[in-house]
């Protein structure tokens, strides 16, 4: 049995916490909203994330941080990209307070912008080595929707210290959801950031009424210019055909219960960005990487017409039929080109 604090109490986070319950671990969600703990708690349901879920009434929920990471030998973030840092500095103070020192695991995806650092170099940058055992990515094609109902799930978890990816395996892994370890961190990081992207961009051809030809086409180049940006980042390039690569490319790229794909899709309906995003009730974590990754790509002097295409439409106001015109107008490549 494990101690686990799960830091985020969105969908994801909380069919996470409630699968480390169910194999047999003493667990403690974060949430910042009140009423979300209470519910959890009380009702033993997320209904705002998940309407349909009942969650075990063994799961307990806290809005206090320094209670949720109290004996903790692991502790979980799922929460979003652009607030990692400010979380991860609260969290640092705690450990200090505790005497502790967890293993880091993040299962969010994500770039944060302006300094374009990847999850695990936020944590790595905010919370001092002698407070933390390792850092752990997990990443992959992994719907919480889909976990919530046990479908089979196989993710990765990355890490330096390949000790600690196997103590996360070996804590996460049940008969619904496999774990495979990976050293590539660069790599598992670019691609579940990256792939959020061109789901955006497979949810307004979506939209937009193309079909599966387009998509395919979308899907296959966008995997290109995600491995030609994390290649110059140090990324292995098999990386980007295993779970957190392709796999995850495929499943957000294809689901309506992608956010980044809706969101998408929404816009190649005719509908604002402003009001997509009001309405959506969650973070779309690509709109913010889109910028991040936009920005990175010029920086490191590497191609990504797609993402810069998707960036036009959300930032500049470009209309995307003619983005869409010039990324068909633009010159012949060899394909395979990095």
């Amino acid at each position: 049995m494990t101690n686990v604090a799960v830091l985020g109490a969105g969908s994801w986070g909380t069919i996470l916490a409630n699968l480390l319950v169910e194999n047999g671990n003493q667990v403690k969600v974060w949430g910042h909203d009140q009423a979300c703990v209470d519910e959890i708690n009380q009702q033993h349901t997320n209904k705002h994330y998940l309407p349909e879920f009942k969650i075990s009434s063994e799961l307990i929920a806290t809005s206090d941080l320094t209670e949720a990471c109290r004996e903790a030998e692991m502790v979980l973030f799922v929460i979003p990209t652009q607030a990692t840092r400010e979380v991860a500095e609260k969290l640092t103070k705690v450990l200090i307070e505790l005497q502790i020192k967890p293993i880091l695991v993040t299962a969010s995806k994500g770039l944060e912008q302006g300094s374009y650092d990847r999850i695990s170099e936020i944590l790595e940058d905010t919370i001092p080595e002698q407070l933390r055992e390792a850092v752990v990515v997990l990443s992959g094609p992994s719907h919480a929707e889909d976990v919530a109902n046990k479908d089979i799930t196989t993710i990765t978890a990355a890490s330096n210290n390949l000790e600690a990816a196997k103590l996360v395996q070996d804590t996460f892994m049940n008969d619904y959801f496999r774990l495979y370890t990976n050293d590539d961190v660069v790599g598992v990081e670019m691609g579940a950031a990256l792939k959020n992207v061109i789901a955006i961009g497979a949810g307004a051809l979506h939209g937009l009424g193309y079909g599966d030809n387009t998509k395919a086409a979308l899907m296959t180049r966008g995997l290109a210019e995600i491995t030609r940006l994390g290649v110059s980042m140090g990324a292995k390039p098999l990386t980007f055909i295993g779970l957190s690569g392709v796999g995850d490319l495929i499943v957000t790229c294809t689901s309506v219960h992608s956010r980044n794909w809706r969101f998408g899709n929404a816009i190649g309906k005719g509908e604002s960005i402003d009001e997509t995003l009001k309405n959506m009730g969650m973070v779309v974590e690509g709109v913010a990487t889109c910028q991040a990754a936009f920005e990175l790509a010029e920086k490191q002097g590497i191609d990504m017409p797609i993402t810069s295409a998707i960036y036009a439409v959300i930032y500049q106001g470009k209309d995307i039929h003619e983005v869409i015109k010039g990324l068909m107008g633009r010159s012949g490549k060899a394909e395979i080109e990095f």
